[in-house]
């Protein structure tokens, strides 16, 4: 657990170190970020809810079906994954009069996952019947919106699994949802301060 604090660090390191050299949006409150979406998740039948903390930044979690796949096998199942996401591209998006409704934009975030024994669906590690395995690291991700409420959001990450009563090992984080947004959305004209 002290990984992800030292990720979730750095990441905060990062926004104060970007907002020093003017790439972060201007003042505290939130502009083109939603402050509260929630998704259901069609393709790996799932639920998700973002919640806006600040003009660019916002935490995520996230219940469905995943995979963990790294140097001991792998294992496939129900999922909860955690973000703490960093959008790093509404002024450019903005400024080229492209949509950033719904959060659509591109951001670089901490994140964690965790695979529930209970709720394992295959996996071919060898250990015991009842193990976890969670997820630490970082992501890159791309999320769009689209006017009907329609989402996608894809991710690439790298991190450190750690198994509880298994082996733990590095490994990469590949994900990809596809779903509806069921809130309301602010609107598809960009708006900046």
């Amino acid at each position: 657990m002290n990984k992800f604090f030292f990720i979730l660090l750095v990441l905060v390191g990062l926004r104060v170190q970007s907002q020093s050299n003017g790439v972060a949006e201007k003042g505290f409150g939130i502009v083109n970020l939603e402050r509260h979406q929630f998704k259901l998740d069609l393709l790996s039948p799932g639920i998700s809810y973002e919640l806006g903390l600040f003009r660019n930044q916002s935490i995520s979690t996230a219940l469905g079906l995943g995979m963990a796949a790294y140097e001991p096998g792998y294992v496939f199942g129900l999922a909860m994954n955690n973000r703490y996401r960093y959008y790093h591209n509404f002024r450019s998006r903005t400024n080229k009069g492209k949509n950033v409704s719904g959060n659509s934009g591109n951001y670089i975030a901490a994140a964690q996952a965790i695979f529930f024994s209970q709720a394992r669906l295959t996996t071919n590690i060898i250990g015991p019947d009842d193990f976890n395995v969670g997820f630490y690291g970082m992501v890159y991700g791309i999320q769009r919106t689209y006017e009907k409420g329609f989402n996608f959001n894809a991710e690439l990450g790298m991190g450190y699994y750690q198994g509880d009563g298994i082996q733990s090992g590095y490994g990469p984080l590949i994900g990809f949802t596809f779903g509806w947004v069921a809130t309301k959305r602010k609107s598809r004209k960009p708006t900046f301060d």
